[in-house]
């Protein structure tokens, strides 16, 4: 199956809900892909051939609470490499390191464990939807914190007309954009 192919099949697989988690906001759910193996799996294969392609020499994966830790950890089991999750604030034991962050609809802290990444090492994070940009920003920034160089930011669906790879100066690349 071609690339276009395996995109329509993404495509027609993620469900859309107007006004969730509030008024104004449209909602891509990403949860409705995984209820169709095959859409699954095409993800996955776009998802690799994007890390092969962008950021071959990845050390580890990096997956954002809590859809990107579905693919994320998915994406570093294919590359036998180790899978790293950022969380909200209060959810990793031991030493973190936090940082505040506005969403679309309020705002929030994400964590990271502060010896998770070995400083140096090239790291891709894995998120499903990027929107105004405040939660890849946070990542970003909380890996730079602890010693990682973000090699590339690999998003599932990006909300274009929003904005939000703007706010990150590390390489992006998404699979859908709407």
């Amino acid at each position: 199956m071609c690339e276009t192919e395996k995109l329509n099949n993404i495509a027609t697989a993620i469900k859309s809900y107007p006004d969730f988690p509030k008024q104004g906001i449209q909602f891509w759910d990403i949860f409705s892909l995984l209820n169709i193996p095959s859409a699954t799996s095409d993800l996955m294969s776009i998802l690799q051939s994007r890390v092969k392609s962008e950021c071959p020499k990845v050390d580890v994966f990096v997956g954002l609470e809590s859809r990107g830790f579905l693919f994320g950890v998915l994406l570093a089991s294919a590359f036998g490499k180790p899978f790293v999750p950022i969380r909200k604030k209060g959810k990793l034991p031991g030493s973190t390191k936090q940082v505040a962050f506005k969403l679309e609809y309020g705002e929030d802290i994400f964590e990271i464990q502060a010896d998770s990444i070995t400083p140096g090492q090239c790291v891709v994070i894995v998120d499903d939807l990027l929107a105004t940009g405040g939660t890849l920003k946070a990542a970003n920034d909380l890996v730079t914190s602890v010693g990682g160089n973000v090699g590339l930011n690999l998003i599932c669906i990006e909300l274009k007309e929003l904005g939000g790879r703007s706010k990150v100066s590390s390489p992006a690349v998404s699979v859908l954009q709407l």
